[in-house]
């Protein structure tokens, strides 16, 4: 009997501990970390772009959402950094995962008809980030930027 009642207690810890795991789409960590207090939220996109446009090429860029965590309290950068561990949205597949001296990079990407409609960085560590470009964004440009930055 007391096998029995061990073994039941077991389990529902397990059961709880392993749902109990919130998951977090990119419009839910934007929605619910960019309200956090000194969480520095910019957004930029119609005629700020347009804009923009005139002095440089933007690649097809239409907006450019950022939420940084650097001025707010740890509780909230180390949310964070869980909440990026738990990031499941389908609309989404994942670029590139990196994992670094506890410094966690993703980078996702929606797209349709082969092009990039949006590119999603998720950089967690002691400065997280989170950075949403949207547009139209051909695969080539991001290859090449890619290269042009790494040179460097």
């Amino acid at each position: 009997m007391k096998k029995f009642i061990f073994t039941t207690l077991f389990m529902s810890i397990l059961y709880v501990n392993a749902f109990s795991q919130k998951e977090y789409t990119v419009d839910k960590l934007f929605s619910e970390f960019g309200k956090e207090e000194n969480v520095e939220r910019v957004k930029i996109n119609g005629f700020v772009m347009t804009f923009a446009r005139f002095f440089s090429d933007t690649k097809g860029v239409t907006g450019v959402e950022v939420c940084a965590f650097e001025n707010c309290g740890e509780s909230v950068k180390q949310r964070f950094n869980e909440a990026i561990r738990n990031v499941k949205d389908s609309d989404y597949e994942t670029m590139v995962s990196t994992s670094e001296g506890g410094n966690k990079t993703k980078i996702l990407v929606k797209i349709k008809d082969n092009v990039v409609q949006e590119l999603v960085v998720l950089s967690g560590g002691d400065d997280p980030a989170l950075v949403r470009i949207k547009g139209k964004i051909k695969k080539e440009d991001i290859q090449k930027l890619v290269n042009e930055n790494s040179k460097k």
